[in-house]
């Protein structure tokens, strides 16, 4: 067994367990929480719980105007790297067949310009968040190891993947064998220490978001707060 066996097999089983189990176990924890019971009568015009939950969730992804044009940047450069990461992992043809190949389950893949764009600008918007993160005092002052630690363990599989990326995919899916089998353990290996570090830091919040947003605007509309 190679270091690419490993990575396929043992190293992506464990990875994979962790994941889902440690997922399923912060979620079992927060929603078996008590909830809080709001003995108020709701405000005039205070719009459904289903309602305002769906509302502060979409309203979230978008800063008030009263936050400034920094907000705006911040905000932009965000949906940039969250997009880019979806369309690196869930359209790529060779991350589709790896998906296909675990579950069963495809779809068609992007062009591959596609990918080297979505690529470098994800890595742009990184680096520009690791800059915005090092260089302003306020969110220097309240980031700790995880913030680090998971901006690491989210850069690590972006640029081997990149590394790995030595032709068109459809040239890299019909090879019967592989060139170069210890890059693509690298690449595996990083993406295993992000599934493994997921359920656990702060990237749980991909998660975490919906019930967060959720909370807070059926809390803030029962008091008649626009959010």
């Amino acid at each position: 067994m190679d270091l690419l066996d490993f990575a396929r097999g043992p190293a992506l089983g464990i990875s994979l367990t962790v994941c889902v189990l440690g997922t399923l176990w912060r979620l079992f924890h927060l929603l078996r929480l008590p909830a809080m019971t709001d003995l108020s009568p709701p405000r005039n015009g205070a719009p459904s719980k289903t309602n305002a939950a769906l509302g502060a969730i979409a309203r979230g992804f978008w800063p008030r105007p009263e936050f400034g044009a920094a907000a705006r940047v911040t905000t932009v450069n965000g949906i940039v790297m969250h997009v880019g990461l979806a369309l690196i992992a869930f359209g790529y043809a060779p991350h589709i067949a790896f998906i296909h190949r675990l579950t069963g389950i495809g779809w068609p893949a992007l062009p591959d310009a596609v990918m080297y764009l979505a690529s470098g600008a994800t890595m742009i918007s990184m680096l520009l968040a690791l800059w915005t993160r090092l260089t302003d005092p306020v969110r220097r002052l309240i980031s700790n190891a995880d913030d680090y630690l998971s901006w690491w363990l989210v850069f690590l599989p972006v640029i081997t993947g990149m590394a790995v990326m030595t032709g068109p995919s459809e040239t890299l899916l019909a090879r019967e064998s592989l060139l170069y089998r210890t890059p693509l353990a690298v690449h595996l290996l990083t993406l295993e220490l992000l599934l493994i570090w997921f359920p656990f830091g702060k990237l749980m919040h991909a998660v975490l978001f919906a019930f967060s947003r959720g909370a807070t605007g059926i809390r803030f509309s029962h008091r008649g707060v626009r959010i």
